[in-house]
């Protein structure tokens, strides 16, 4: 269809009012209830601009958008006050429009007063489409609005280029993420870093945020636990011209379940993904053609310099190592001989030249791949080619000692599982919500003969093979897995099967490890080696041990009461013959402890004793 035709087609539906608005409602959830709803207007369906894309790109190319947005504004008003729906409206308005003089505040109150509306019921949701915005005009305009009672919001937050500016210049009341940050939000922890960003600066400036595109309840309960106040989305309710009023069954379960969701973790954390310009010593460097007894003038001068870079035009050509120049000098005649010489005589004309933004990672393997020389006599950095300073080995071993240390209490790196501190944080956040959870402390038996005779590599294996049946046996929603160290685990449960659970990793360590013993030690039950004493003694084959803790938030308070209680049970666990569940309920209330066939207080069974059962 030509564009003329296109033209007739829009003029035809703005003369005969044949707009339609499909509300979708927004829900707030610290209170459950509907807060208001976002006004969508679509073309009539028997028309080839149905599609709203297509309706205001036609108005756009024909000067027609203003006209456009003031008859949705129109059938928006009038559709929610025949309706009588409760909350806000939210009607959407291209910046150019609310520039426009028929969006003065005064004809906006005769539009509202026309429907029997007050100010006070309606925010203007500005889109953010423009690649070149007036901020002053724009600011005053949004400030006429507020002066009559209007509030204004900002669509798809992270999706226009301008977007913060445009938060800071304008200080709206509710901003809106773009649904992009809220698709698949569980399971990324890049979003959800950006999410949690945006409520901190939100609550800075005062505004409300909105999260869009909200489409199962795995991300609406990350959103809750991240804090975020307001959501739509096809799972609250999807656009329509008669939009729901009440939740549904399963909005209201995620709304009022207690679950605390598990983070995916971020790798990021890693500080392996930290780049060279940290490593990064500011040295003075000479030309090619600096004489070289100038160069050791220079050495003497900073005798903490190990190498000085030499640059011609900016652009480093080599480098001259201490130890090079000073064997040079030594010597009865060495400076007669060499001191007037030009340095690059006796510079390394293929230095390793690494430029700032290089990861640590990839600089370690080039710093191997050239060799001794690089590390003892370091390397040059630059910045877009030209000279920065200075690298030593020494620096890079240092630093990547340490991130690998951070790294390791953020995620283990033998099993990639969360560290020390993740796993902190979550168990706090269960804490701070009051939810009920088992907490239990997995630990290897007889595991320390096994490294003595099979070796470390091995005893690695068994690691790894435990990791495994963690994460494969727990609900990644509902159950944070983390790795303490060494053979120390701990899950964090939340699933109400979390015994049966237990009792299944149990059962399917003792059936696996067993391809990780000779056979004969099978057939033998375990194997002879020293013991810590340095006696020769038997030791049976590697069992696993599970303490468990019922933590309820009218007994436990704090990590470390968490800490201290699952690191008793786990005790009492290892005191147990072979794999086997240890369960302290001495702290739980009357009704919520498990059903066992004695008063006990505690339960125990091994993973055999399961078997036969």
């Amino acid at each position: 269809m030509s564009h003329d035709e296109l033209r007739v087609h829009l003029l035809h539906i703005l003369d005969n009012a044949r707009l339609m608005t499909l509300l979708q409602p927004v829900l707030d959830l610290a209170n459950g209830r509907v807060m208001g709803y976002e006004a969508l207007s679509r073309g009539p369906s028997n028309s080839p601009l149905h599609a709203p894309q297509a309706m205001f790109r036609v108005a756009e190319q024909h000067g027609l958008l203003t006209a456009l947005d003031w008859a949705c504004v129109h059938t928006s008003l009038r559709t929610f006050a025949q309706l009588k729906l409760p909350g806000r409206l939210f009607v959407n308005l291209s910046p150019g429009s609310l520039l426009d003089a028929t969006f003065a505040p005064e004809a906006v109150l005769a539009a509202l007063s026309d429907v029997g509306l007050s100010s006070s019921q309606v925010v203007i949701e500005i889109t953010e489409n423009a690649t070149a915005l007036d901020y002053a005009f724009l600011r005053k305009a949004v400030a006429g609005l507020r002066a009559i009672g209007i509030e204004v919001a900002m669509d798809d937050l992270g999706e226009g280029f301008s977007s913060l500016r445009l938060w800071s210049e304008l200080k709206p009341a509710f901003v809106k993420i773009d649904k992009h940050f809220i698709a698949g939000i569980h399971q990324d922890p890049h979003k959800i870093q950006f999410v949690r960003s945006i409520r901190m600066l939100a609550e800075g400036a005062h505004s409300c945020v909105i999260a869009e595109g909200v489409e199962n309840p795995s991300e609406l309960a990350v959103l809750k636990d991240l804090g975020i106040r307001y959501a739509q989305g096809y799972l609250i309710g999807r656009p329509s011209p008669v939009p729901i009023r009440l939740l549904s069954r399963e909005v209201e379960a995620c709304l009022q379940s207690g679950i605390v969701s598990v983070f995916p973790m971020l790798q990021a954390r890693d500080g392996l993904h930290v780049s060279a310009d940290r490593l990064v010593v500011s040295a003075p460097s000479v030309n090619p053609h600096t004489p070289s007894e100038e160069v050791l003038e220079l050495m003497m001068q900073y005798p903490e310099l190990h190498a000085v870079a030499v640059v011609d035009n900016e652009i480093p050509v080599g480098i001259i190592h201490r130890p090079a120049l000073l064997d040079r000098f030594i010597g009865l005649y060495g400076r007669e001989l060499h001191g007037r010489k030009p340095c690059c005589d006796m510079m390394d004309t293929d230095p390793l030249i690494v430029d700032k933004a290089t990861r640590m990672t990839e600089l370690s393997e080039l710093v191997v791949k050239k060799g001794k020389a690089a590390f003892t006599q370091g390397f040059i950095i630059t910045t877009e080619g030209h000279y920065l300073g200075l690298g030593s080995g020494f620096d890079l071993m240092r630093e990547v000692t340490e991130m690998q240390i951070v790294a390791a209490r953020y995620a283990n790196p033998l099993s990639g599982l969360p560290g020390n501190v993740p796993i902190q944080e979550h168990l706090e956040r269960l804490l701070v919500n009051e939810q009920t959870f088992v907490t239990a402390y997995f630990d290897l038996d007889q595991f320390k003969p096994y490294n003595d005779v099979y070796g470390f590599r091995r005893g690695d294996d068994i690691i790894q093979l435990l990791a495994r049946i963690l994460r494969d046996s727990c609900n990644p929603e509902l159950d944070f897995v983390g790795h303490i160290g060494g053979d120390d685990f701990v899950v964090l449960f939340q699933s109400l099967d979390w015994e049966i659970r237990c009792y299944g990793m149990l059962a399917r360590f003792d059936r696996e490890c067993r391809a990780l013993f000779n056979p004969e030690h099978v057939e033998a039950g375990g194997y002879r080696s020293e013991d810590r004493r340095g006696v020769m003694a038997f030791h049976a084959l590697v069992t696993l041990s599970i303490g468990a803790v019922l933590v309820d938030p009218s007994n436990y308070h704090h990590y470390q009461e968490v800490a201290r209680a699952a690191s008793e049970a786990k005790r009492m666990a290892k005191r147990i013959d072979g794999s086997s569940l240890f369960i302290d309920q001495r702290r739980m209330p009357f009704g919520r402890r498990l059903v066992t066939e004695t008063p006990a207080a505690e339960t125990s069974m091994t993973s055999e004793e399961l078997t036969s059962a």
